[in-house]
């Protein structure tokens, strides 16, 4: 899932990038609320997930960009991550249109909690645990199933297959995959998302007889909506 965190303090926000990938996200980071605001309204391939942002940001602060957001009909979930304490603090974010609000120093156990409630939350359609006939995927346990068995994936591959469940039966590109399982700023050899596939099928296909991750010529790939 794709993030857009935007924070000002560097280190603070590569270390968020970094405690966020291995739990499934891919995260683009700005470091002013100008270059935010236009990120999250003018990225191509559809819209973020959700939404980190600082609150005291040079260009515009966040108070500002989440108004702006509001006020043109971005309802992306936005989590108001900050220094700022205050219950008046938290109170102005909440009614600018912010959808939760952490404090710093914070947990990654409760930030990567709260941002999948917040994206849950954002696509009601979108259950916790995500299910394509008898394959499973969980989030929060980080756990893969298939006909009951359990089936162990890496961080990479996890990501991977939980994009294409919550976009099952839809042909995606390598491009799209690409953008939201790796980062907008990927520069390697797009034909890495081939390789992964082939290491997902070995795993959740090959070994059950079935064929749920399906390549559509011209278009990318897809996971079956029956699960194969």
């Amino acid at each position: 899932m794709r993030v857009l965190l935007v924070d000002d303090e560097v280190d603070l926000a590569e270390t968020i990038r970094d405690g966020l990938t291995p739990a499934g996200f891919a995260v683009d980071v700005v470091h002013d609320g100008t270059e935010g605001l236009w990120a999250a309204t003018e990225t191509p391939h559809g819209a973020y997930d959700v939404i980190i942002l600082d609150i005291m940001l040079p260009g515009r602060n966040g108070y500002e960009v989440c108004r702006t957001l509001r006020r043109r009909r971005v309802w992306t979930p936005v989590l108001m991550l900050t220094a700022k304490d205050g219950e008046y603090d938290q109170a102005d974010a909440l009614d600018l249109g912010a959808d939760d609000y952490l404090t710093k120093p914070f947990s990654f156990v409760v930030l990567v909690a709260r941002l999948r409630a917040l994206i849950r939350r954002g696509a009601p359609e979108s259950p916790a645990v995500l299910a394509v006939g008898d394959l499973t995927l969980d989030p929060a346990e980080r756990r893969v199933t298939r006909a009951g068995t359990p089936v162990a994936v890496t961080p990479r591959e996890f990501a991977l297959l939980e994009f294409l469940m919550r976009h099952r039966g839809q042909a995606m590109s390598k491009t799209a995959i690409i953008e939201n399982v790796w980062d907008a700023n990927f520069d390697g050899n797009p034909n890495i998302v081939e390789v992964y596939i082939g290491y997902l099928r070995k795993k959740i296909d090959h070994p059950f007889g079935r064929t749920a991750l399906e390549t559509v010529r011209g278009a990318g790939y897809r996971i079956a909506a029956d699960g194969g």
